[in-house]
């Protein structure tokens, strides 16, 4: 029961620019010094999946980084380096303010991971690859973990492959799904007492056919499983385990930033959360809740109540963080685009340069209108 949704397809497309930026700065900050030659970097482009040459990207987005000239050896000739730009780095101080100020949200998000788990534990490798989706901060193992001690335990070593996580405190208010606490709201407002469900709308165009309409219809009825609640009892093939594992999933994609997940990532906790190995069928089966981009060659669970249209309306805190980064970057498109509008207008004033500059104005022009086209899709890996 898959159609696409070009509305939702769109919301992913949107963000491809910017991810791909933020892909780029993530390279430059995790270099010792924070800095980078500008030949390494250059090598790199297949790897961030980056089609202009660096010196093109640097030009196209012009605030994110300064260049100058240092030694890779205490004796050898300089070269061009790559560094963060004082605006890039006043971002970066209001990334932490952001995060700090979100810190009590973080550690919930943390928690309700970990709450929803098979005995409570999930791989600290795990965690630190998919960190990005929740908004966790790239130090949350030392910045979260070690400083709330009375909620988490860190055994083994992280990037050795067997350092888990473990729940210390179970907190019953985190153990309330975003489904309960609307039905409690709502019994809250109109005084009657609203049963715990999914929000069920298909999308425009799309249609069920009688015998579907009525096995949702029954599937609806049955009792909502939190999913934080032990289903060690439930059979996996059952209709109950089923309802739980959606509950699972819809919470999950609402703990993340974007209210959207890669299938991919989702299937790498298959064990902690008992999904099934054909898990990702939940996502058409139940197209009136999720729906499954298949946008770049990637398969993506988005939450459909989140989205009005191509918008995300249910906004995480922490995108606080993603707006300031965009604003920066814009900020550098338009005084680039300035720039060229100058050095035009420079051009035409002065005959003798127009047959000299023409051609590379031209040439920057054409470039800057095929950004789109110059871009590479997202991967699993860096979504």
């Amino acid at each position: 029961m898959w159609r696409k949704d070009p509305k939702l397809d769109e919301a992913i497309e949107r963000d491809k620019r910017y991810k791909l930026c933020a892909r780029v700065v993530r390279e430059v900050l995790n270099e010792p010094g924070q800095a980078i030659p500008l030949s390494y970097l250059e090598r790199r482009r297949e790897r961030l999946h980056l089609m202009d040459k660096i010196k093109t990207f640097l030009r196209r987005n012009p605030l994110l980084f300064d260049t100058c000239y240092d030694r890779i050896k205490p004796k050898s000739e300089p070269v061009l380096f790559v560094r963060p730009s004082h605006r890039l780095r006043n971002f970066l101080q209001e990334e932490k303010r952001i995060q700090l100020e979100n810190e009590e949200l973080l550690v919930a998000k943390l928690c309700k991971l970990l709450m929803m788990a098979k005995d409570k534990v999930i791989s600290a490798d795990k965690l630190v690859h998919v960190k990005r989706e929740f908004g966790f901060p790239n130090d949350f193992m030392v910045s979260l973990v070690d400083k709330y001690p009375n909620y988490f335990r860190l055994t083994g070593f992280p990037g050795e492959g067997q350092s888990f996580l473990e729940l210390v405190d179970w907190n019953p208010e985190f153990a309330k799904s975003v489904i309960e606490r609307r039905a409690e709201e709502e019994s809250r407002l109109t005084g009657i007492r609203v049963r715990p469900n999914f929000n069920y709308k298909l999308p425009p165009g799309f249609f069920l056919r009688k015998e579907m309409r009525e096995w949702v219809r029954d599937w609806l009825e049955l009792e909502y499983v939190s999913p934080y609640a032990d289903a060690s009892h439930l059979e996996q093939s059952s209709p109950e385990m089923e309802k739980r594992s959606v509950g699972v999933f819809h919470e999950l994609l609402s703990l993340s930033l974007f209210k959207r997940v890669p299938v991919a990532i989702l299937g790498k906790f298959c064990e902690e959360y008992r999904f099934s190995n054909a898990f990702s069928s939940v996502f058409t089966r139940h197209s009136g809740i999720f729906y499954m981009s298949l946008k770049g060659g990637i398969k993506t669970a988005m939450l459909r109540e989140a989205y009005k249209g191509s918008e995300l309306i249910d906004r995480d805190p922490l995108l606080e963080i993603k707006d300031k980064f965009v604003e920066l970057l814009e900020k550098g498109w338009q005084e680039r685009a300035e720039q060229l509008r100058l050095q035009r207008e420079a051009v035409k004033k002065d005959p003798e340069m127009v047959a000299m500059q023409s051609k590379d104005l031209d040439a920057e022009t054409s470039s800057e209108e095929s950004d789109k086209g110059e871009e590479a899709e997202e991967s699993v890996s860096n979504s």
